[in-house]
C-alpha cells in the first residue's frame, strides 16, 4: 500500500498577523516552526521516497522541518513547483483580513476566501487555482504513486483544498466549508488507482 501525506505549511508570520498572503514569500512564525516539528515527530517513522512542495519558502521550510525529524527515509529528492503555490489573492495580498472586511463587508471577504469560482480583484478563485494544481497532481504525483513511491506533499491551504476536492469528489458547494489547518498531516493510501483518506 502506497502512502501520500498532504500537509499545509505551519503558521506563517502573515498568518499570525491575519494578512492575506497568497504568493508573497513569507517565513514561518515560531508557532509555525513548532507545528512543523510536531508534524515531523508524528511522521518520524514514515518512509518517504519523494517530497513535492511549492515554490514558496513557508511550504519548503515546513517540508524541511518535517524531514529533519524523519528516521525512516534516506534523503529523498524534493520537487519544487509553483503550480502548488497558494492561490493568488491579487489586490488583497498583504492586507489585514479584518480591515478588509470592514471596507468590503465580512460577507464579501468570506466569498472571496471560501467560494469556488469567485476571485478577489486581480486574483485567483479556487477554480482557477485548481486549473494548475490538478494537472500537477495528475502529471507528477499520480505517476509517483503508481510507481509505489510514498509521498510528502507540503503546500498551502487553497492549493491543498483544490487537490482534496479532486481526490474526495467534494462539490463546489461543500468545498466552501472545508478548512485545512496549518501543520496537520492528512494521510491517504493509494491502492489499485484508488486514493483513500485514512486520517
Amino acid at each position: 500500500m502506497t502512502r501520500m501525506v498532504l500537509i499545509r505549511h505551519g503558521q506563517s508570520v502573515w498568518n499570525a498577523a491575519n494578512r492575506f498572503t497568497g504568493w508573497t514569500d513569507v517565513e514561518l512564525s515560531l508557532i509555525g516552526k513548532a507545528e512543523a516539528a510536531a508534524a515531523g515527530e508524528q511522521l518520524a517513522d514514515v518512509h518517504f521516497d519523494v517530497i513535492h512542495t511549492s515554490a514558496l519558502i513557508r511550504a519548503q521550510a515546513t517540508a524541511e522541518i518535517v524531514m529533519s525529524h524523519n528516521k525512516a527515509s534516506d534523503n529523498p529528492p524534493t520537487r519544487y513547483d509553483e503550480r502548488l503555490n497558494e492561490r493568488h489573492y491579487g489586490d488583497l495580498q498583504g492586507l489585514n483580513k479584518a480591515e478588509t472586511a470592514e471596507i468590503h463587508g465580512a460577507e464579501q471577504v468570506h466569498i472571496w476566501r471560501r467560494s469556488y469560482d469567485i476571485a478577489p480583484p486581480n486574483g485567483e478563485s479556487l477554480a482557477m487555482t485548481a486549473e494548475r494544481t490538478i494537472p500537477y497532481f495528475l502529471e507528477e504525483i499520480i505517476p509517483d504513486l503508481e510507481s509505489g513511491k510514498n509521498l510528502l506533499v507540503a503546500a498551502h491551504g487553497n492549493s491543498l483544498r483544490s487537490i482534496v476536492m479532486h481526490i474526495e469528489n467534494i462539490s463546489a458547494d461543500e468545498i466552501t466549508s472545508l478548512e485545512i489547518p496549518t501543520g496537520v498531516p492528512l494521510h491517504y493510501e493509494f491502492d489499485n488507482g484508488d486514493i483513500i483518506r485514512v486520517a
